[in-house]
């Protein structure tokens, strides 16, 4: 229980160092050193208990749940100062109906309801502290070469607000730690809701007034997600008499009828914080925020909370019909329409935003669907996600300040401009929809689980949704591996910090896919015997080991190049009369002179977000309305 309470209290101590700090180097220490300590902390919390099935300590405090309490009033009073400054009526309004809820739940009906296990850890904790202990501490380290150059970007005389950047990063990791060790779920709402309050604050960092537009966006759709939590709170307190989450799922899973409003109460709060439809649009407007921003709360950890508590309450879903279609349908509907609309896209943050809802919404049909295997299928997405994604927004964050656009049109000779952040954004693409790669393996473990359940309608999803997937990530690819010229190597001045990171999370993802089969022996595996009493893994491990060699392979060929090459250089071949091998231009079939370009097709008249994303808001708005009438009014149809 001491190296859980480390992991929790450690970051904000780090957070209230970093706010006094001022000066780049003392920064420098105190963050690289901090994250350091925390990602080892986290590893060995991984190492000493792999194979466990759940460890539950007796931790109760009065003290605490007050704090918790506190911590409640304190960031509605945050939210509600903005509120009144920019003068936004709904935030404002939401904020005051979760600070009444939250003080009326603690002194009416929770403050007697005692939970003495108040803290735990199963294998998914322990993948998930994986998770925030070591990327998100990696991607802390990128932000301060990062974070260095964008202030540099600022106009002259801005103020420098990095210490409160960085103070809310360390806040938002020991948040996250709060959400996946507690068991006290009053304390595991504290913590979600810091997470949404560090999210606004991070988006709306540059203060411009599409920052500020995009934070509140956020905060509204995140603040109505936290209601959704305070009634399964409710529930829990009056109906269920126990606050505690353990508790809870085996109700539920003894009675989902019993429990079924607080489920769809709770899977409405994951959903809004997975960013599913129709919640998308905070995702997409958090993409202002910093690449750091974009990397840590809305790739790697963040959103993962969502699924986290979606995939917790799979058993339930098994047994549960309407919330489990409530589940199944919203993230089938989000991961079709979101892949297709990621085909529109050129901005490469956008590309990232679409996959990463779409990906969600594969997660959140898993764990609709609720059986061990689909829930093996969504801790490898969960992972191979968190890994690769926050990869590509790095690589996107150095590629935008070294080349000045994000654009993917604009990574044209990347491969030569930036030789070895060109191969690291290819690895975490190809991870992303590639043989014989973990996402890939974890779709074919998803599609197996869905046909094993006779899900025709989330097999046809999938099917359509994953050759969407191949043609965003392929278009992308296809930029970054042409070579044609001798443009100049502008990645000479990156920073260490930011190589540092970025070398960390590609070797984090072929770790990952080359030991995949130890990872589901050792990590996800006991998670799943401990639930259902079975083992889900669809997969021989034998297919699982091929799949591993075969990466290795796969890297070695994409890095063996990397460093000075003798080969000889000609000019550019252009299948005709040459006129300048620099411009790529050549002679047409008229004399004239043209020049060789190369654009992928967006088909924006097609998958454009204006003609598809009205389709899903509507559906899906009505399916999660639907759910919460039947399981409200109608419980004995369970």
């Amino acid at each position: 229980m001491a190296l859980l309470g480390f992991l929790i209290v450690f970051p904000l101590v780090v957070a209230a160092v970093l706010l006094a700090v001022r000066g780049d180097g003392a920064r420098n220490v105190i963050v690289g050193a901090s994250a350091v300590i925390i990602g080892v902390a986290s590893v060995v919390l991984v190492a000493t208990n792999l194979g466990t099935s759940g460890v539950y300590f007796e931790f109760s405090s009065v003290v605490l749940d007050y704090v918790c309490t506190g911590v409640s009033v304190v960031l509605v009073g945050i939210v509600l100062s903005f509120a009144v400054r920019y003068k936004n009526l709904p935030a404002g309004a939401l904020a005051l109906v979760q600070l009444v809820g939250a003080l009326v739940l603690e002194f009416a009906f929770a403050h007697e309801v005692e939970v003495p296990l108040g803290l735990y850890f199963d294998s998914l904790s322990l993948l998930m502290a994986f998770i925030i202990g070591v990327i998100g501490s990696g991607i802390c380290v990128y932000a301060l070469g990062y974070m260095r150059d964008f202030q540099a970007h600022e106009p002259e005389g801005a103020k420098d607000r990095r210490p409160l950047f960085f103070a809310l990063m360390f806040v938002f990791l020991s948040a996250m730690f709060v959400i996946v060790f507690s068991n006290n779920m009053m304390w595991m709402f504290a913590g979600w809701e810091v997470t949404t309050v560090c999210s606004f604050l991070l988006i709306g960092y540059t203060k411009t007034d599409e920052a500020i537009a995009n934070a509140f966006r956020q905060i509204i759709m995140n603040l109505a997600g936290g209601i959704g939590f305070l009634v399964a709170l409710y529930v829990c307190a009056i109906q269920l008499e126990t606050l505690s989450f353990v508790e809870f799922l085996m109700l539920g899973v003894a009675d989902p009828a019993l429990v079924a409003l607080a489920v769809v109460a709770l899977a409405f709060a994951g959903i809004t914080k997975a960013a599913q439809m129709p919640f998308q649009t905070w995702l997409l407007g958090a993409m202002v925020a910093p690449t750091p921003t974009s990397a840590l709360l809305h790739s790697s950890t963040m959103v993962k909370a969502g699924v986290f508590l979606l995939v917790k309450l799979a058993p339930i879903m098994l047994m549960s019909p309407v919330p489990s279609m409530m589940v199944m349908l919203v993230g089938g509907i989000t991961f079709l329409l979101c892949s297709f609309m990621a085909i529109s896209q050129s901005n490469a943050k956008r590309v990232l935003a679409y996959s990463t809802i779409a990906n969600l919404g594969l997660i959140t049909a898993c764990a609709g669907v609720g059986t061990p295997e689909a829930v093996w299928a969504a801790e490898f997405l969960i992972l191979f996600h968190a890994i690769a994604k926050s990869l590509l927004f790095l690589c996107v964050g150095t590629a935008e300040h070294h080349i000045g656009s994000r654009d993917i049109e604009s990574m044209d000779l990347l491969f030569d401009r930036m030789p070895r952040l060109a191969r690291f954004m290819m690895l975490g693409i190809m991870c992303m929809f590639i043989a014989p790669f973990g996402m890939l393996v974890a779709k074919w473990a998803t599609l197996v689980s869905f046909v094993d359940m006779d899900q025709v309608a989330l097999v046809i999803i999938l099917a359509f949704g994953s050759a969407a997937t191949f043609m965003f990530w392929a278009k992308w690819l296809g930029k970054l591996a042409g070579i044609a010229g001798e443009p100049e190597n502008v990645e000479v001045t990156v920073h260490k910090s930011e190589w540092a990171s970025l070398l960390l999370m590609a070797a984090l993802l072929v770790v990952a896919c080359v030991t995949l089969p130890l990872i589901s022996a050792y990590l996800v595996e006991p998670y799943v015997v401990s639930v259902y009493g079975i083992l889900g893994q669809d997969i021989a491990t034998d297919n699982l080991w091929i799949a591993s060699i075969c990466v290795a392979i796969v890297v070695i060929v994409l890095f063996a190049g990397m460093g000075g090459s003798k080969a000889r250089k000609v000019d550019v071949y252009l299948a005709g009369v040459s006129r300048g091998s620099e411009e790529r231009a050549f002679q047409n079939a008229l004399s004239g002179t043209t020049v060789a370009t190369a654009r992928n097709w967006y088909m924006d008249d097609v998958f454009g977000e204006k003609r598809i994303a009205p389709v899903g808001v509507v559906f899906n708005s009505i399916i999660m309305a639907a759910a919460f009438v039947i399981a409200a009014v109608a419980p004995m149809v369970l």
